[in-house]
């Protein structure tokens, strides 16, 4: 099975708020596909079974699409979570977030994840001052993300990093005024990564995500369930 290339604005309104997939998000209130939105649910026949599998197969495809990733590519994660010791969801997640372009878009060098795709294939980024053009790079602790040292590579970057950072700005300022010490907002620089103060172009993977920094609204135990039947 290939990667979607379709609109991604109606896969967000089957599957719900995808912020690795697009910035855009439904303009009316319908979030279901179709012009009026889901029909009025008649009882079925159907066993409970069924309803099941119906929404574990949404919650796989929630980290299908949200992270742009391959049917075969999301068995290989839950084959290699399965290998190490711990939880098999958490490590699924895990490797998920430490690809390469997840990392890029999650440090606001890129909007989405499949921009982010777009910039590593083309060879704007660095890993350990390496050039690294492969988005399923799994980044390790440690890591250093840089972006190549070219005038097109640092425009193309600073321009979506300076309208993230405008973003985190704001955030952080309404956080001071309600006092609120956690966000909701996936703007924010999640916990496991950093960003260079002096060198604003340079990220750094400072441990594995935690559960609470994954943006997307996923039951990890349902995809695990689905691939164990």
């Amino acid at each position: 099975m290939t990667k979607y290339i379709g609109p991604r604005i109606r896969i967000i309104r089957r599957l719900g708020l995808l912020p690795g997939l697009a910035r855009k998000e439904p303009k009316n209130r319908i979030t279901t596909p179709g012009q009026h939105g889901k029909l009025p649910v008649l009882k079925s026949k159907r066993s409970s079974l069924s309803d099941d599998y119906r929404e574990r197969l949404f919650e796989k495809q929630k980290l299908r699409f949200n992270y742009g990733i391959t049917e075969k590519q999301l068995v290989s994660y839950y084959k290699q979570a399965k290998r190490e010791v711990g939880s098999t969801g958490n490590l699924l997640l895990q490797f998920l977030e430490a690809r390469l372009d997840c990392v890029l878009y999650r440090l606001g060098f890129a909007p989405t994840i499949p921009s982010a795709r777009q910039i590593i294939n083309h060879g704007h980024i660095l890993v350990n001052k390496k050039l690294i053009n492969i988005p399923s790079f799994l980044c390790q602790p440690g890591d250093k993300i840089t972006v190549k040292e070219k005038a097109s590579s640092k425009k193309l970057v600073e321009n979506n990093f300076s309208l993230q950072q405008e973003k985190r700005t704001l955030i952080e300022r309404r956080m001071k005024r309600v006092n609120l010490k956690k966000s909701p907002f996936h703007s924010l620089l999640p916990s496991h990564l950093e960003v260079n103060s002096e060198n604003l172009l340079m990220g750094k993977v400072v441990s594995p995500v935690k559960r609470k920094d994954v943006l997307v609204r996923i039951n990890e135990l349902k995809v695990v369930e689905y691939y164990s039947r």
